[in-house]
């Protein structure tokens, strides 16, 4: 049958590619400057990682993940692999707030790995 299997390809717009790099792109950037600022030694992070109990390497093991994982969302061949190490620290938070610090807060870091999920499914299908 001629013109079943000869679909002309969809355009894909300037508008259409700033939309699946820009969310992924401003997630990535929050979560390095979360990340960054895990690296103060004097900051509030510091009595925050006392509290859990796994010591200070802790601290900064987690803002190494977390710019590393935000240094990956802003590329979006590897928006996916930097989605999972984000989700998984955020997961990491929500056990710790409930579990460790016995704290309300919780719902900072679910909330968070809600957005980074939403952010990369919506924006992996143009990437692939």
């Amino acid at each position: 049958m001629p013109g079943l299997f000869d679909a002309p390809q969809p355009t894909i717009t300037w508008v259409d590619r700033v939309k699946t790099i820009v969310p992924p792109t401003l997630v990535g950037l929050l979560f390095v400057f979360i990340g960054y600022t895990k690296f103060d030694s004097h900051g509030s992070w510091v009595q925050i990682f006392d509290r859990i109990g796994l010591g200070q390497w802790f601290r900064v093991f987690t803002g190494v993940m977390q710019v590393g994982g935000g240094l990956l969302m802003c590329v979006p061949k590897t928006m996916v692999y930097g989605a999972a190490v984000l989700t998984c620290t955020m997961i990491g938070a929500v056990f710790v707030d409930l579990f460790v610090m016995h704290q309300p807060l919780f719902i900072i870091p679910f909330f968070l790995a809600v957005v980074i999920v939403i952010v990369a499914m919506l924006c992996r299908e143009s990437n692939s």
